[in-house]
């Protein structure tokens, strides 16, 4: 049996029935209701746009981040449309989105991320877990934001060798899940803000039972204090130049150690927390970093409890949190290009919705893969985003009593596109093109002279300029007869 299809009430409003039940059991309309109502809503007036459907609409907007604003806007309307009592009804325009999106603010979406966004694993997720502690990462990435006035300001451009970078920059530190790839939290700050502080911000979203590892450009004795104090353990690399105490030879070739925050009057206090290092290497030369020692810092202590070359292997899960990334950057927001935000408000905003839409997805990829009993790994985030892109205007049009079976059908539908079982892979740290033979566009040349004239013609001029004598003359081609003077044509 097919779906029916809804409907709506007559004398209801459409912004009222709009929504994203697509999304209701990620991001339900009630949550963003009472976040909207604890941050003090300031939409009073309903007319087309509600202040809910303005933060669906920021979420849609990076589900749909190739569409402009009143197109994704006509997307996230297209199924209720369809069952409309008038199939003319107008949605909102640019300029009313736009207004409507500054006046909602960032404070709401920022709200509603930390509300929602939460693990994910369960007992039964594939992956997930390792010696019973969830596997979870800290790390940075900057977003190119565009070039104007206000963002510049606000954000900064990053420094580099050849001048100042391109756009201003956001740096953005994270914390996720390393077996589904949710981030569960995530701060942002302009782009000359260093990753630690970041890092250490995130700690409050530690908890126990997890195991966060990070790489050894965020090493700091504060941070790992900081997880520990939140009764979790970390696994972490050690830059070259720490030099913790060793204390004992444990009996599988690991070392007992005592780790000294860097501050001299803190260590005479005696401020230290004992840790365990793994030294190991790599002995596949196809492999990079083969050949070089790796030392690695645990809180777990316990060898037999915690194997050494367990370990060292599960660090290397800590990529996962890079291929989060790249899911934001490649394949959902579409690197390659800046964010949409002209001005600072809007920067944070967007950035938290994308957040909030990248949850959604790997939270519908969760759910089919506990459903196909598969490791969420297996499915394709690609795939995921396109089967809720066409969901969301299915769910609108179907009777409200049929959207469990739709969202079984979604689930099955996401988990039908499998991906190859992972295999060893290397990805050295390189670029396919690193400069370009363009001059570089200087600040004061990012809006050029404009031309002076009405139309392009009139700046046209054939060169050599025809002499005057021979102006009204006839041409003379040879071979060919005697042709008429050329006569003056309108474009």
């Amino acid at each position: 049996m097919g779906f029916r299809l809804r409907e709506p009430a007559a004398e209801g409003k459409f912004s009222s029935a709009l929504g994203l039940d697509a999304l209701s059991r990620v991001v339900p309309a009630q949550t963003i209701r009472a976040v909207l109502a604890a941050e003090g809503d300031p939409g009073r007036r309903e007319r087309k746009l509600t202040m809910t459907v303005v933060v669906f609409l920021v979420i849609a907007m990076n589900l749909y981040t190739d569409l402009s604003v009143g197109q994704v806007m006509s997307k996230l309307a297209q199924g209720l449309r369809y069952i409309w009592p008038d199939p003319d009804y107008v949605v909102a325009g640019d300029a009313a989105l736009s207004y409507r999106r500054y006046q909602l603010g960032a404070r709401p979406l920022v709200a509603l991320f930390h509300q929602v966004c939460r693990p994910l694993a369960t007992a039964q997720t594939r992956g997930a877990f390792l010696f019973g502690l969830r596997l979870m990462a800290i790390d940075g990435s900057t977003e190119d934001v565009p070039d104007t006035p206000a963002n510049l300001a606000a954000f900064g451009r990053p420094p580099g060798g050849r001048g100042a970078g391109a756009f201003p920059q956001v740096q953005g530190v994270y914390l996720a899940e390393c077996g589904t790839h949710a981030i569960v939290d995530a701060g942002f700050w302009p782009g000359h803000t260093s990753e630690r502080v970041g890092a250490r911000r995130l700690v409050r979203s530690v908890g126990p039972g997890m195991l966060v590892m990070f790489d050894r450009g965020l090493h700091e004795y504060d941070l790992v204090a900081g997880v520990r104090q939140r009764a979790a353990h970390v696994l972490s690399r050690l830059p070259a130049h720490v030099a913790p105490t060793p204390v004992r030879a444990l009996p599988d070739g690991t070392t007992l150690a005592w780790l000294a925050p860097a501050d001299r009057q803190r260590r005479q206090r005696g401020e230290r927390l004992l840790v365990r290092l793994i030294e190991y290497t790599l002995t596949d030369p196809a492999l990079p970093g083969y050949g070089e020692r790796y030392r690695l810092l645990t809180t777990l202590l316990a060898p037999a409890q915690y194997p050494a070359r367990d370990l060292a292997c599960a660090y290397h899960e800590r990529w996962e949190i890079e291929l989060a990334f790249d899911e934001l950057d490649s394949h959902q927001r579409l690197a390659g290009r800046t964010l949409r935000s002209l001005k600072p408000l809007g920067v944070i905003q967007e950035l938290y919705g994308l957040l909030l839409a990248h949850y959604c997805v790997r939270s519908l990829m969760h759910e089919a893969a506990l459903a196909a009993e598969v490791d969420p790994d297996r499915l394709s985030f690609i795939h995921a985003l396109r089967v809720l892109q066409a969901a969301i205007p299915e769910f609108q049009m179907t009777a409200p009593e049929q959207l469990p079976r739709l969202y079984r059908r979604v689930l099955r539908d996401i988990a039908r596109k499998r991906l190859p079982a992972r295999r060893p892979r290397s990805n050295p740290r390189a670029v396919k093109r690193k400069m370009s033979n363009f001059r570089r566009k200087r600040p004061g040349a990012a809006r050029p002279p404009q031309p002076s004239v009405a139309s392009w013609r009139e700046a046209v001029a054939l060169w050599p300029a025809p002499r005057p004598a021979d102006a009204g003359a006839a041409l003379l081609v040879p071979g060919h007869a005697a042709l008429a003077p050329p006569q003056p044509c309108r474009i």
